[in-house]
């Protein structure tokens, strides 16, 4: 009978460490994305948001813009490539980023700030919360899936 609990006690210790690095690939994970959260923004303002929406755009994103869908990297960029606004300044920083169990998707959320003049010379702001989706890629890198 203390064979038998030791055994299970062995095999119980076992299981539980068989993936140790799930905590740490997790966290990483997290890591992962705040990082292209950050690159994106950067990008947004060394090059305009045009390149940088294409750039972390899925092949399958998907945006909403005033209540219209935008699917997929080409539709992304000929919806920026139409935009009349000038002087366009985006910024944003996640509050929050979780990631599935998998690993392969997750989700950030926080405040965003964005300005810009029209065609009529009249400045336009917004303030408010964005969330975003992302997918993990083949390559390791992340990729958003709706924003």
């Amino acid at each position: 009978m203390q064979n038998l609990f030791w055994g299970i006690l062995l095999l119980s210790f076992l299981v539980s460490c068989s993936n140790p690095d799930a905590a740490i690939d997790q966290q990483e994970r997290k890591n992962e994305i705040r990082q292209a959260e950050k690159e994106f923004n950067d990008l947004a303002a060394e090059e305009g948001i045009r390149t940088a929406f294409v750039h972390f755009a899925d092949s399958s994103a998907v945006m909403l813009r005033g209540n219209q869908l935008i699917r997929g990297k080409e539709a992304i960029d000929a919806y920026y490539a139409d935009q009349t606004l000038t002087d366009v300044h985006l910024t944003w920083s996640p509050d929050f980023v979780d990631v599935a169990a998998s690993g392969e998707l997750g989700y950030t959320y926080g405040p965003y700030s964005f300005s810009a003049v029209d065609t009529a010379g009249q400045k336009i702001e917004s303030h408010g919360y964005f969330h975003t989706v992302w997918r993990r890629q083949s390559d390791g890198s992340w990729k958003f899936v709706w924003d």
